[in-house]
């Protein structure tokens, strides 16, 4: 590879009362794929935010060096017209339109003005073919799968003639097989010239398909390192600025009695009645215990614990005990008045109030207990919210921050605390630590850990094996609705779960 194609120097950020990036360098090859890595805060958004013109030139100090030449990007056009494009976490279609409509989007082929719709749909399949992606460019955009619209996003980047494509966290929702196909297309991309800039969480990724690593801490810049001059732990103690000999610290806990029973349940589809999602799941948790619950996406995992929770808006039947007592749950709040909490696969949409501060997200769960006489007691509102900031240590600058202004790891903890006040008997996680990076995630296992010595009972929804494996005291697996496995913690493998996952016996 020759010079650098991108370079980044002594880029220093400031928003109001924080310094985001200091004097951070950032060298990209052409043709490379470099990961940028970083726990959640670290700077790595805003530093690409900078490169893709969503932060102006003279809002940051420093510079960017294309191809040797200055760059002053003054809005996104800007920066697209100097050949790059970035693939944010939270994609940008938009769902009514067509794929060939959103691959074009604001860049229509058209003849003074008038879009030459053969044209369009004729060259959006080329740009398709070039991300795998084999379907009608007439299809809809809301009727794909996330992992579709991923390739659509990649599409549209290819579509303006990108030189240097960012992907950040490009895999977040995707199952293992789309991320299989998604690095398959990156490495065609390199083949074809196409530099790539890869943030990720999954340091597993980042070793399968980087050249290179940068890794940013608290705004600064640690290291690069060929990917083969390097290890996982070595990249994570970068990261984490410390050793973290053990990734997964689960404890050896004596459990309890059975506190939670699950007999005969079902779920059925909400647009087709006549589906079933789960099919006659029967199941139990103990207290103190950590209940893994693993198996493909779609197989039905995260329907089963939302309708329990009385948020699947499908029928359902089937019955609930707690404490040895028939339950009757039909929304949430009643499972919140029978000791029943749950974390949200996706926090943003179901766990949070993104313009509220962090105060009225933590305490949103459990009002009745600060509310007398329709009247808010804000001083024990206040000193119930700081004793939780505290005891998860939650980074914020104040209890009025927005949550949306707070690092994804910090949210994550924010739902947790929400749970947490209203002292759950049994605490669901679904995808407990999805988005966040790996301190942040220590600190959620190890938050686990301690209701665990207090008797909470905790069912675990994952995806990750390893997190499903290092932290659960047992697992079931769920194949189409049925459970096809379970294990304990010192009986199962990857192996065994992923074959019970994929219906094997």
């Amino acid at each position: 590879m020759g010079d650098y194609i991108l370079e980044m120097r002594n880029i220093t950020k400031e928003f109001p009362g924080v310094r985001a990036l200091n004097n951070v360098n950032f060298k990209v090859r052409p043709g490379e794929i470099h990961a940028l890595c970083g726990e959640n805060g670290a700077g790595k958004s805003t530093l690409m935010k900078i490169l893709s013109g969503v932060y102006p030139y003279g809002t940051y100090d420093g510079a960017i060096i294309i191809n040797g030449e200055e760059q002053r990007f003054n809005n996104i056009a800007s920066s697209e017209a100097a050949g790059i494009a970035i693939i944010n976490q939270e994609l940008t279609l938009v769902k009514q339109l067509t794929v060939g409509e959103n691959i074009f989007l604001g860049n229509e082929p058209n003849k003074h003005g008038v879009i030459n719709w053969h044209q369009l749909y004729y060259e959006s399949k080329k740009w398709m073919a070039a991300v795998k992606l084999d379907i009608n460019p007439q299809t809809k955009v809301a009727n794909l799968g996330v992992g579709h619209q991923q390739m659509v996003e990649i599409a549209k980047a290819l579509s303006k003639k990108a030189k240097i494509l960012i992907l950040d966290e490009p895999s977040a929702a995707l199952t293992e097989n789309e991320v299989d196909t998604l690095m398959d297309i990156l490495r065609t991309l390199k083949n074809n010239g196409v530099t790539c800039i890869y943030i990720s969480h999954k340091i597993n990724e980042i070793f399968e398909i980087a050249d290179t690593v940068t890794v940013l801490r608290d705004g600064e810049t640690i290291a690069t390192k060929p990917i083969d001059q390097t290890t996982e732990n070595e990249v994570i103690a970068m990261m984490v600025g410390r050793e973290l000999s053990n990734r997964f610290p689960r404890i050896n806990h004596e459990t309890g009695e059975v506190i939670f029973e699950v007999k005969n349940y079902n779920v059925f589809d909400p647009d087709n009645p006549q589906r079933k999602l789960v099919d006659n799941v029967s199941f139990s948790v103990r207290r103190g215990e950590i209940l893994g619950i693993a198996g493909l996406m779609g197989a039905g995992r995260t329907e089963l614990m939302s309708s329990i929770f009385g948020g699947f808006p499908g029928e359902s039947y089937g019955e609930v005990y707690i404490n040895g007592q028939k339950v009757e749950i039909k929304s949430p709040l009643d499972a919140i008045n029978n000791g029943l909490a749950m974390v949200t696969e996706d926090r943003k949409r179901y766990g949070l109030v993104l313009i509220h501060d962090v105060k009225k997200n933590l305490t949103l769960a459990n009002l009745k207990k600060y509310c007398k006489s329709g009247v808010i007691n804000a001083n024990e509102e206040i000193h119930d919210s700081e004793k939780i900031v505290n005891t998860l240590s939650i980074k914020t600058p104040s209890l009025e921050t927005k949550v949306n202004n707070l690092s994804g790891g910090n949210q994550q903890k924010v739902v947790v605390g929400k749970w947490l006040l209203t002292q759950p008997l049994i605490l669901i996680m679904d995808e407990p630590t999805r988005g966040i990076d790996v301190g942040a995630k220590y600190e959620i296992y190890s938050i686990m850990n301690e209701l665990k010595k207090q008797g909470v009972a905790i069912i675990m929804i994952s995806s990750e094996l390893p997190e499903i494996l290092g932290m659960s005291d047992r697992i079931l697996v769920i194949h189409e609705g049925k459970i096809n496995g379970e294990f304990k913690h010192d009986e199962a493998s990857q192996e065994k779960i992923m074959l019970a996952a994929t219906g094997g016996n």
